[in-house]
């Protein structure tokens, strides 16, 4: 029997006639009210707001009414006053900012940006309706246009030629270049041209959107699939400026605790207590450095989360306090999905206080999961994200200090992968449907379970890693790639995939040290933990039915490869807590593209098969099998190999010789090192850690300027200025060297008497040594110092005396016959 839906509109194949193209229209009237400029158009408004001299927010009104409501995304404390004008002329107006100019077109709508100086920065070529509620923007793109940012996307570093969505995916097979989803989703492009002016554009939009790079040479589109077009612009000029300029929009990392940055060691999963011991006497008794092992999905009860298994693991407060007493934390892994369990009490409080995902119709959304049917706390209403705080409060007693969130996308085994999108979150008094704020459901998870550690741990520093999140996510949580595979093209990809996370405001991020799943071979463990050492977060991590791929797992020869690289980090954790330090005050990345450095080098605008650690480190690790020499890109200045000494003057290339147990690394001349000394195999940083500073004078008349900051590496106090910041000066002359150390700020009590400097690869040998200090000209013997010269490694060794506020020591000497 047929019904009426026989011949339901859709079924006809007789051709539809549809309204003209829609345009936003020409601008009838203009008005300044609530600090934002309404400009009104035939179709839609155009709402104009100064964020700050450099930003500004454009929003696209159908409904013509100013609605300043941001997401959490956005650092409310960014908006200030702007001295701003508005200017008009016969078909424009301008909005005149002191950096920048926004140009409206009378008859279109459409804006440019233009600098103080007048060069156009930005050109729009229109905005337009691509389906009912869908809107887009295009703008201008050059053939020398190179787009970054994009958050985790995989493929090279310029995405210019490529199409992404932005749509939280739990992506278990495949990570390809040609992906367009993985689990972060971070709507910021940055648009650069050689030598002319940087700009990004934020969209802050947390359902579906895309940003497509291909479909065309000369521009690109960015693309909304609900709500509304809301971006914000923001000017450099340099592709620095961008970066900063943009987390401080959405808000910077705070500092982690040190063992945070240390080695992580994690598998899906380490099965009960007895083998969570025997791991960690393992690392002990091997003297490989490890600071957290993470328990997977197999520590719970039946995996409800909030839980241990009680055979599994009979006594986890035992376990934690052991492993807490040997140096290293417990970090468990916490899903959204609570079994729907009517004798299980996060199930129970929930169900009673409605604090779980419903359809408008009030039916309850359950979704299978590990533990199977599950609900979903709604983590975008307040009430909601202070009883997840609490609920932390039974890991938090038991001695843990960071938590892993995970399938936050969040993931659900069903045909969508997620949510249903008709599900109505409360939004804190402004209901939305999930296919509107899917994005920002993965954050709000970990926004409440730090918040939630940070109220219970009494000072102390947490930590949390999550896999899903949205633009500000840095604010909350470390990220990492997700399920990669033991595969060589995953290690080359991970690199471009955690630079432009840099990019994009995520400093603290990484990679599965060896791929997830499939199974890591010798040599791919190997190089693949050369590489991992120096990204910010440093995790070996597999799946349940691969081989085992400890440090150890692969004999002697390889453990002691990797040993000696996990050893390198710690050496290294004063200058990378240094450069934590400045991505928590500036927003640069920890892992940084060479571009970052160096925008002026045509060389670097896609080069990512190597990195720089802060700006003083580059690192070229080996990415093939069977390899023992590899291309290295120098940029411009002098460049020290961190392993034999040899100098190399850039830009260049040179071919490095790299066998198994050597990485290429190279320190730019004129650095100051600061390196963890310690006669232990686990040097701990604090404030009474023995550091450092190993300096790399160049041969040439130089001068080059370093920072090296600590704290107590675990609490707030930093916040209170109880912190020591040291800015050392190095310059160098043919036969002098002049290094000069400067407290910037000392608000940390030491027991450090003496600092002692090692000046590297000398280029003379030095002869006498004066000290400049604010009680005049000494030598260093007569202020109670020391120095040795081994003329055969080419070393100076200084030993200070530390109690100074400010010190220039000028070695003086003869030209070293035998350097070269």
């Amino acid at each position: 029997m047929k019904t009426s839906e026989t011949i339901h509109p859709d079924h006809s194949t007789h051709s539809v006639v549809t309204s003209n193209k829609w345009v936003m229209g020409s601008i009838e009237s203009v008005k300044y009210e609530l600090g934002v400029f309404l400009f009104k158009g035939e179709n839609a408004s155009i709402m104009l707001q100064p964020v700050n001299d450099h930003i500004v927010r454009v929003r696209m009104l159908l409904d013509h009414r100013i609605d300043l409501r941001t997401t959490i995304a956005v650092q409310a404390d960014e908006f200030i006053e702007v001295d701003v004008r508005l200017e008009e002329s016969s078909d424009v107006y301008k909005l005149i900012l002191p950096a920048i100019t926004v140009v409206v077109h009378k008859e279109t709508g459409l804006l440019d940006f233009y600098s103080a100086d007048g060069d156009l920065i930005s050109r729009e070529e229109e905005v337009f309706q691509s389906g009912r509620g869908k809107y887009g923007c295009r703008k201008q793109m050059d053939l020398d246009s190179h787009i970054y940012g994009l958050g985790e996307k995989t493929n090279f570093l310029d995405k210019k030629g490529e199409k992404y969505d932005m749509w939280n995916s739990d992506v278990f097979d495949p990570h390809v270049p040609e992906i367009e989803c993985l689990y972060v989703s971070i709507p910021f492009l940055i648009h650069f041209r050689y030598n002319k002016p940087v700009y990004g554009i934020f969209l802050d939009n947390p359902g579906r959107t895309s940003f497509d790079m291909r479909s065309n040479d000369n521009h690109y589109t960015f693309q909304i699939d609900s709500g509304t077009i809301d971006y914000y612009f923001v000017y450099g000029p340099d592709l620095k400026d961008v970066v900063k300029r943009y987390s401080g929009l959405t808000g910077r990392m705070e500092l982690p605790p040190a063992w945070a940055i240390g080695y992580h060691q994690s598998r899906y999963s380490y099965m009960d207590q007895k083998e969570v011991i025997a791991l960690a006497r393992n690392f002990r008794d091997k003297q490989i450095p490890c600071d957290v092992i993470y328990l997977d999905i197999h520590y719970m009860d039946e995996y409800r989360v909030f839980t241990f298994d009680p055979i599994r693991f009979p006594n986890p407060a035992k376990m934690i306090r052991e492993l807490n007493e040997m140096g290293i934390r417990i970090v468990p892994i916490v899903d959204p999905g609570i079994k729907k369990d009517p004798e299980y009490p996060p199930y129970q409080e929930g169900i009673k206080k409605d604090y779980f995902c419903r359809k408008m119709e009030g039916d309850l959304f359950i979704g299978n999961v590990w533990p199977g049917a599950s609900a979903f706390p709604d983590f975008t209403v307040e009430e909601v994200r202070l009883w997840w705080e609490e609920q932390h409060r039974y890991y938090t007693d038991l001695g843990i200090y960071g938590i892993w969130n995970d399938m936050n996308e969040p993931a659900v085994f069903n045909a969508t992968k997620t949510m249903d999108l008709d599900v109505v979150h409360g939004n804190d008094g402004n209901p939305r449907t999930h296919r509107e704020l899917h994005n920002l459901y993965g954050m709000l998870m970990s926004m409440a379970t730090q918040q939630g550690l940070k109220k219970q741990l009494k000072g102390e520093r947490p930590f949390v890693l999550t896999r899903a999140g949205y633009a500000g996510v840095q604010k909350y949580a470390a990220t990492w790639t997700g399920d990669n595979r033991s595969f060589w093209e995953h290690l080359s990809m991970a690199i471009p995939m955690v630079l432009n996370l840099g990019l994009s405001g995520q400093p603290f991020s990484g990679s599965d040290i060896g791929g997830f799943s499939h199974h890591a071979t010798p040599e791919l463990l190997a190089r693949w933990t050369q590489a991992g050492v120096f990204f910010p977060y440093c995790r070996n991590h597999s799946v349940l039915d691969s081989v085992y791929q400890e440090p150890w797992s692969f004999g002697s020869h390889i453990e002691e490869i990797c040993k000696k690289y996990i050893r390198l980090r710690y050496r290294l954790m004063p200058y990378l807590y240094t450069v934590f330090y400045e991505a928590h005050k500036t927003g640069l990345p920890v892992m940084r593209p060479l571009i970052l450095e160096y925008p002026n080098d045509r060389s670097v605008h896609n080069l990512c098969d190597q990195f720089m650690v802060g700006s003083n480190l580059l690192v070229a690790p080996v990415l093939r099998p069977n390899t023992e020499y590899r291309v290295v890109y120098l940029p411009e200045g002098e460049w020290v190999d961190y392993w034999t000494g040899e100098r190399h003057e850039g830009p260049r290339h040179i071919l490095a010789h790299a066998p198994i147990h050597v990485m290429p690394l190279y320190v730019k001349a004129g650095t100051a090192l600061p390196e963890l000394i310690d006669d232990q195999w686990k040097p701990i940083l604090n404030e009474q850690a023995t550091v450092t500073l190993s300096i790399y004078p160049g041969v040439c008349s130089s001068e080059s300027y370093n920072h090296w900051y600590e704290d107590d590496a675990h609490t707030y106090a930093y916040e209170k200025g109880v912190y020591n910041l040291i800015t050392t000066t190095v310059t160098t002359d043919e036969n002098s060297l002049r290094l000069k150390l400067k407290y910037q700020l000392k608000g940390l009590a030491t027991e450090r008497n003496m600092i002692d400097l090692n000046v590297k690869w000398m280029c003379f040998v030095p002869k006498a040594i004066d000290v400049i200090t604010s009680k005049g000209n000494e030598t260093l013997e007569e202020m109670g110092g020391t120095w040795s010269y081994e003329e055969e490694t080419q070393e100076l060794k200084l030993h200070v005396p530390n109690p100074f506020v400010e010190m220039e020591l000028f070695v003086h000497g003869l030209t070293n016959q035998n350097f070269s």
